[in-house]
């Protein structure tokens, strides 16, 4: 028997809520006397296990973007929803733990601790969880083990080539098993066949549910997605073909 036969002849299964939803995000700051509205009124709502690219002109809002949804920063106005906690007016205690719990971060820069073993590097992003030593070991081999890197876990970034410490990177994103990967230009300091190796790490994830959005300038990396955005002076649009 399923779930759903499980289920009374009457009951209606709960639709699961989007990864994201944005409703009137606008942020605003103030540069040299200067008020820059870096964000007008976005709304967008992004489903669980999209893979999702944010596209557009330098200068045009993707990475102030990336700051809220990241529960790095909160918006001027407007609301931004993971699952049920809308970020925009959570308290710094709850941002820190969606930050450690819920959301995976990779970046252009691999961040890598050069003196630490890859291992040891995707050992680092569990430290917030307070998981017991066990656990953790579990965990930092299970991320290695998807990214391709189970035999490399005592090499130091100088011993690895620049898409290995990529993944390394990836792997320390997703050991805290999180329900969303931001990433921003993953692939912009790797040439075009260490491009598509780090695409190919990020599409096999997404196929296992994780939801996953890129900010990349890269056409070839936004036509692998399955949603395009265009972020251009703060107004988001979407350009999906």
């Amino acid at each position: 028997m399923t779930i759903i036969d499980s289920l009374a002849p009457d009951a209606v299964p709960t639709p699961a809520l989007p990864a994201y939803r944005l409703a009137g995000v606008t942020k605003t700051y103030t540069q040299k006397g200067r008020v820059i509205r870096a964000l007008t009124g976005v709304d967008v709502e992004i489903a669980q296990g999209d893979f999702v690219t944010i596209q557009g002109p330098t200068g045009g809002g993707k990475s102030t973007l990336l700051q809220p949804l990241g529960a790095l920063d909160q918006p001027t106005d407007g609301h931004v929803l993971i699952g049920e906690t809308d970020l925009a007016h959570a308290t710094a205690r709850d941002l820190e733990r969606v930050r450690a719990v819920e959301i995976g971060f990779v970046f252009q820069a691999f961040n890598l601790i050069p003196t630490l073993t890859a291992a040891e590097n995707v050992d680092m992003g569990l430290e917030p969880l307070g998981l017991a030593s066990d656990e953790r070991a579990a965990r930092v081999a299970e991320a290695l083990e998807r990214v391709g890197l189970a035999d490399r876990g005592d090499h130091r970034p100088g011993e690895l080539s620049g898409g290995q410490q990529q993944r390394v990177a990836i792997a320390r994103a997703i050991a805290k098993r999180p329900r969303v990967l931001l990433a921003d230009e993953p692939t912009g300091n790797l040439d075009e066949s260490m491009r598509d190796e780090i695409l190919a790490v990020l599409e096999q994830l997404n196929a296992e549910g994780l939801t996953l959005i890129v900010v990349t300038h890269d056409s070839a990396v936004a036509a692998r997605a399955r949603r395009r955005l265009r972020l251009d002076k703060g107004t988001i649009r979407d350009i999906t073909r």
